[in-house]
């Protein structure tokens, strides 16, 4: 069967907020952890850790669990929507004037506050930054993003970008470098360039596991290289992600500066450097590795994991769901989803590929005007 991009964006979209809301629950928590709590590994949609979650500390009042997104797919859903205000590619600049408006002035549901709230309201201090730096404090828009904690929060949001430029790896680099400049710096920001490249490689036809990660080598840097590099050799020596929890962990160890407890980070965790990386790419890319591409084996990989899992398993999924398209998310996972979050996945989906459709358009119009440009000035007179 031939995937259209409607159908790859439809995968990538609906299969990070499955893989986001499968993660939530176990959110924090180590692979043993996860175990004792569930009786066994996760496979499919749980409820929360606690009970009594509406006052569990450090949980409360999110109710993380029974099919509800997180941050994760809040944030991708409000940059589709950016996109589809601005019809074009994005740069720094569309944080400030579209991004940040959305999440300060729209309320909307919010499905672990199970209330309409502002996304300000729900969004952690590394996101909140956004909102500090360019709507209080006038940064300039590409280096707003210096200063903030180094995480993964520019990154669980780049989908979008890998699929506006769908089959343009290169292209998606560059473009969610110039939109996470305005949210994060160093390996953060290199994260997202490099997360965003490989949903664009995976919506290619004829991409495979192997190909996106390929990709994803050829175009990160420094310490974001390095940890993939050191991930991929130790996946390529499993065939199921129970045999491969703790040595992934051990593989991206020494990048990773959060350190052994998730919970109570290091003194020096989360500061910039060329020499480390998020954890949660590599990892991802590890398990879409050992899954040989597949949704759920991908993304359950990802959520038994543990520690940031529900962003492993959003980036897995998204990775996952445009190589294979949204028949590879079960449907009774994303009904669950939809209905428990109050959320159209669809939608957001069939929004992104028709402002795709439009951009390449334009990229096509400026290309041939680049290309009467340059035979004028190269052609003998």
């Amino acid at each position: 069967m031939t995937l259209t991009l409607e159908d790859r964006a439809a995968g990538a979209l609906v299969g990070a907020a499955v893989g986001d809301a499968l993660g939530g629950p176990v959110e924090g928590w180590s692979p043993d952890q996860i175990v004792e709590r569930h009786g066994g590994r996760v496979h499919g949609i749980v409820g929360p850790w606690h009970e009594d979650w509406r006052t569990a500390r450090p949980i409360a009042p999110y109710h993380k669990g029974d099919g509800h997104v997180t941050d994760d797919t809040l944030m991708t859903h409000a940059l589709v929507r950016v996109y589809e205000t601005v019809r074009d590619h994005l740069d720094a600049y569309a944080v400030a004037e579209h991004l940040v408006p959305d999440l300060m002035t729209t309320p909307r549901w919010i499905p672990e506050l199970e209330a309409e709230a502002l996304p300000l309201q729900r969004i952690f201090l590394a996101e909140k930054w956004i909102v500090a730096r360019l709507h209080y404090g006038h940064v300039d828009p590409r280096e707003a993003g210096s200063g903030n904690i180094v995480n993964c929060g520019a990154a669980m949001y780049m989908a979008p970008v890998g699929i506006v430029n769908a089959g343009n790896p290169a292209g998606a680099y560059a473009e969610a470098l110039d939109v996470a400049g305005a949210h994060q710096s160093s390996y953060g920001r290199e994260a997202a360039g490099v997360f965003a490249a490989a949903v664009a490689a995976a919506c290619s036809p004829g991409a495979t596991a192997g190909s996106v990660v390929d990709t994803a080598l050829a175009l990160a840097k420094d310490g974001t290289r390095a940890a993939i590099a050191a991930v991929v050799e130790v996946a390529s020596r499993h065939r199921n992600f129970e045999s491969a929890l703790a040595p992934l962990r051990a593989a991206v160890a020494p990048y990773d500066t959060v350190g052994t407890d998730y919970r109570a980070p290091s003194l020096g965790a989360r500061r910039p450097s060329r020499l480390h990386s998020i954890e949660e790419l590599p990892v991802a890319l590890g398990m879409l590795l050992i899954a040989d591409g597949a949704y759920e084996a991908s993304v359950l990989g990802a959520v038994n994991y543990g520690r940031d899992c529900d962003s492993i398993a959003t980036m897995a999924g998204a990775i996952a769901g445009a190589l294979g398209g949204e028949p590879v998310v079960p449907a009774a996972w994303s009904k669950q989803v939809a209905e428990a979050s109050r959320l159209d996945l669809h939608a957001p989906a069939g929004a992104l590929a028709a402002v795709a459709r439009e951009v390449f358009a334009l990229d096509r119009s400026r290309r041939r005007a680049h290309e009467s440009a340059f035979t004028a000035l190269t052609t003998p007179r």
